[in-house]
């Protein structure tokens, strides 16, 4: 039975404390610390680790949350289960704790304690950067080995049957099927797709300026279709609409003329999916994906598909060379007399 003021977190059981000491912010170099534990608290230091992720990392919004959720989780369970009134304190048991409290009881996969295990690591490399202390014991942590998964990706023939069922009579429909077109067009991430200003198209040169993560700056080529159905949608229905303020060159608006939120287009997409017969877990990024995987099926340099997707990384483009492979060997055990 658990009592009153406890906090349960599997099978500990802690008293809580979620009294936290307010006091005036000061930030003295760690080796200050022990002369004022109650000042440099959880609250007081996830606040200031917050402006950093805001003013100097430049991350997106989504990342921001993601980042954000994932220590305050780890703040609530130093406070309320392990005692710790601030982070500077936690040791490496107690850090492999919370781990353990990620697994068992929050039943986290590979990929989602991997994705916390990274914002911690974040959060204490802060910590030490700015000088609040010396010690960082998420450098003894190991970070869980993952298995890469393949993503979903559409044939060429699934992505024109979602086209399909898209409504092209009212002014929703026109603004869906150019803001899919644009996403398989160009391999533009939905939170790219949301935000994309009038003045970031070059219709003549066929060029889209976007903005992506980190707010770095690259030119993805528009292809013909996706131009076509943006020119029908801008002519007929965005020239003719009253965007809130602020969202005046936003490109695709809701109803009340301000810009689309990310689950708004997961809503809608699902539906047409699901009217198109598609049994697949699709979402925006599958267009981003299927994008990219075409490409590579069609003979394009990776590299230059690389630079289209935004990816820092040439590792994480060669994901859709293993899909290429994948669908040679489908191609091969299909056509081929001896199979």
């Amino acid at each position: 039975m658990r009592k009153r003021g406890e906090v349960l977190f599997g099978n500990i059981r802690k008293k809580s404390s979620l009294g936290v000491r307010k006091g005036k912010f000061f930030s003295p170099p760690f080796q200050r610390y022990e002369s004022c534990p109650n000042i440099l608290n959880w609250k007081i230091l996830i606040k200031e680790y917050q402006r950093h992720l805001r003013i100097e990392k430049g991350i997106s919004e989504h990342t921001f949350e993601g980042y954000v959720h994932d220590v305050e989780r780890y703040h609530q369970f130093g406070e309320e289960v392990l005692g710790l009134n601030s982070p500077l304190r936690i040791t490496i048991g107690q850090l492999r704790t919370f781990i353990q409290y990620l697994i068992e009881d929050c039943y986290l996969n590979e990929r989602s304690l991997a994705r916390n295990i990274s914002s911690i690591r974040s959060f204490h490399n802060f910590l030490v950067t700015e000088d609040y202390t010396d010690q960082d014991p998420t450098e003894l942590l190991d970070a869980p080995r993952l298995t890469r998964k393949l993503p979903v990706v559409l044939s060429v023939t699934e992505v024109d049957a979602i086209f399909e069922a898209i409504d092209m009579s009212t002014p929703h429909g026109t603004r869906n099927r150019a803001m899919l077109e644009l996403l398989y067009s160009s391999g533009l991430r939905v939170s790219e797709v949301v935000n994309l200003e009038m003045s970031m198209i070059y219709f003549d040169e066929s060029f889209v300026r976007v903005i992506g993560k980190g707010n770095k700056e690259r030119l993805v080529p528009l292809g013909s279709s996706a131009r076509k159905y943006i020119l029908i949608y801008k002519e007929h229905y965005r020239n003719q609409a009253s965007p809130a303020k602020g969202d005046e060159d936003i490109l695709f608006l809701n109803r009340r003329g301000g810009r689309l939120s990310r689950n708004m287009v997961f809503m809608f997409l699902k539906e047409l999916v699901k009217e198109a017969g598609i049994n697949k877990n699709v979402s925006p990024h599958t267009f981003r994906h299927s994008f990219a995987t075409h490409l590579i099926e069609g003979g394009a340099d990776l590299r230059a598909v690389q630079e289209m997707l935004g990816h820092e990384s040439i590792t994480t483009t060669e994901i859709y060379l293993h899909l290429d492979r994948d669908y040679l060997k489908e191609v091969h055990r299909t056509f081929h007399p001896r199979n």
